[in-house]
């Protein structure tokens, strides 16, 4: 029969009640002359009683954890009752019991706490998916696609899938590659977002599109990243920047309302890209606090301090941070350590003044000029300590960036209940690749440059600006989009300034230039990472709790063990033979 209730909806209201529930067993315990069972079901979980003269007591000799029951009783009062369960007054006097699939001893505990290392939790998914923790997080996935597509159908977008078979267009990460068993010796690629498809889309007429799109990325992977990932991905036509950023604020906001119950104000704060790599070392900055990064090249202008005086007259900076009396001491071991944290971004060394009652101490405070103090006691207060880095100035500001987040979780500044939503807005269009000695697009070649600048494509690639914009939470990137070339004669002077031939702008891009000859609406739009949004609102910082069968570090699934070899007749179907070669 099916179960009349779920297990955490039991209340003291219900005592009395006959009820049958369902579940896996979470703990049995055996007093003797009485057996309690907690009974776990996507709920919550409910405690089964088997006073001394239950014919039933018998059975659960053979009961073990996981086993799946169906139990029938008679909701009674507990004698003691547990306050922190939200059924913790009643238990089930059970008149009939089912064992429904019994278990084997499973390799880890199935708790939040358990003690599973990540692979063992990875290789049972299954059996890790059943912690309550774990459920919550899906749960909250889902709340979170299902608050998204209430508004923006409210909105009158409408839900249109793009193709996943489709042509390599790669331009940044690396492509997934499917080899075609027709077309022998062709490939299709994975789609790393749906970006050209979408503006076909506003191309043929329809204005308000959004999609719930898988994308694929076979680039490195981190705590925030997974080879295969979900985009909430929108597109507008007839807009400009401002439409679709006030559109994003209301998804938001009704997100943050439907899921946590919280009312965020809008519309958020806007900050220039520059300004972000400027203050905060970043173009993704936690502004749930201040302690934002000092240029100092001045103060130090005419330093006799060898080092700081090689970086300036190399064309380097001085940059620091100023950590107040009043967020905390920092001690010289302290100091050390944080060290140890820039060395990675590139800074050689940290170095750092303290302001006391006497004057100044530190690792550079013998060097300093009677006019380098009063430079620094002008912003400096007994007890503050401020923190260097001479470097180029794109060193700095990482290395510093980076020491910034450090500081506001290590001194206690950021409010984790505290959410901090805005834009980054005005990105330039182009960054140059040392390495490869050519420009490439800092957002994608689609962006559109900002009208004033359309006629430095060509001689000033390095100033120009565009539409583009990112939506920045808690020092994370939730979404990033811009407006779109509609014209195709910029498109194809972006691709110049990248450095594309005719021939390769034909064979990667040339379906969208042509699409474009045909007329284009002004366009643009915007894609939010959904497992990074979840994972905010669910408040983890690892991506593998919000996806229910993710990938390791290294893109293999462990449940499944994929990738995996293929055998000879698949290989030869596809033309395709596998060399030694690594």
């Amino acid at each position: 029969m099916r179960h009349t209730h779920e297990n955490n909806t039991l209340s003291a209201s219900m005592i009395g009640e006959t009820v049958t529930l369902k579940g896996f067993v979470q703990k049995k315990r055996d007093l003797g002359n009485l057996v309690f069972i907690d009974l776990r079901d996507f709920s919550g979980v409910a405690q089964l009683a088997f006073y001394s003269d239950n014919p039933f007591k018998n059975i659960t000799t053979n009961i073990k954890s996981e086993f799946v029951l169906e139990a029938t009783g008679t909701v009674v009062e507990r004698s003691s009752k547990n306050p922190e369960l939200p059924t913790g007054d009643v238990e089930v006097d059970v008149t009939d019991l089912k064992v429904l699939a019994t278990a084997k001893q499973p390799p880890m505990l199935i708790k939040d706490d358990t003690d599973a290392l990540e692979d063992t939790r990875l290789k049972y998914r299954y059996l890790d998916l059943r912690r309550p923790v774990l459920r919550d997080m899906i749960k909250m996935r889902h709340e979170t696609i299902k608050a998204t597509r209430d508004y923006l159908n409210a909105q009158a977008f409408l839900d249109i899938d793009t193709p996943i078979l489709t042509k390599s267009t790669p331009e940044g990460a690396r492509d997934y590659i499917v080899p075609s068993r027709i077309q022998k010796g062709s490939f299709y690629a994975l789609p790393q977002s749906p970006q050209l498809f979408k503006q076909l889309l506003m191309i043929g007429g329809f204005e308000k599109y959004y999609q719930i799109a898988k994308c694929f990325r076979d680039e490195d992977l981190r705590s925030d990243r997974q080879p295969e990932f979900t985009q909430i991905d929108i597109e507008m036509a007839f807009v400009e920047e401002k439409d679709v950023q006030t559109m994003s604020e209301g998804l938001i906001k009704h997100i943050m309302k439907e899921t946590r119950g919280i009312d965020i104000k809008t519309p958020f704060p806007r900050l220039s890209y520059d300004d972000a790599l400027r203050l905060y070392g970043t173009d993704k900055p936690d502004m749930r606090f201040g302690m934002p990064i000092r240029n100092l090249s001045d103060v130090f202008a005419s330093t006799d301090f060898k080092v700081f005086k090689s970086v300036l007259e190399n064309g380097g900076s001085l940059q620091g941070l100023l950590v107040e009396a009043t967020h905390g001491a920092l001690s010289r071991k302290d100091i050390d350590k944080l060290t140890d944290t820039v060395k990675p971004y590139g800074a050689k060394g940290l170095a750092f003044v303290k302001k006391s009652a006497d004057g100044f101490s530190g690792s550079v405070a013998k060097f300093l000029s009677d006019s380098e103090k009063d430079a620094l006691t002008a912003f400096m207060s007994e007890g503050d300590v401020l923190l260097i880095v001479a470097d180029t100035l794109k060193v700095c500001r990482a290395s510093l960036g980076h020491l910034r987040n450090v500081l506001g979780d290590k001194l206690g500044l950021i409010d984790p209940d505290q959410f901090d939503f805005h834009w980054v807005v005005h990105w330039p269009m182009f960054e140059y690749n040392e390495d490869e000695k050519r420009y490439q697009a800092l957002h994608h070649p689609f962006t559109r440059p900002i009208d004033e600048d359309k006629d430095k494509l060509e001689s000033e690639p390095e100033n120009v600006y565009t539409y583009g914009y990112d939506l920045v939470a808690q020092g994370q990137e939730l979404g990033g989009g811009s407006m779109r070339n509609h014209n195709v004669n910029v498109q194809t002077k972006v691709f110049d300034a990248l450095g594309l031939d005719k021939k390769t702008q034909e064979s990667r891009f040339g379906f969208l230039s042509e699409a474009l000859e045909y007329g284009a609406p002004p366009h643009g739009g915007i894609a939010f990472g959904l497992e990074r949004l979840v994972m905010m609102l669910a408040k983890t910082k690892n991506i593998r709790d919000v996806i229910a069968f993710p990938k390791t570090a290294s893109a293999t699934c462990l449940l499944t063990d994929a990738p995996s070899e293929i055998g000879d007749t698949q290989l030869s179907d596809l033309g395709i033979r596998v060399t030694d070669e690594s």
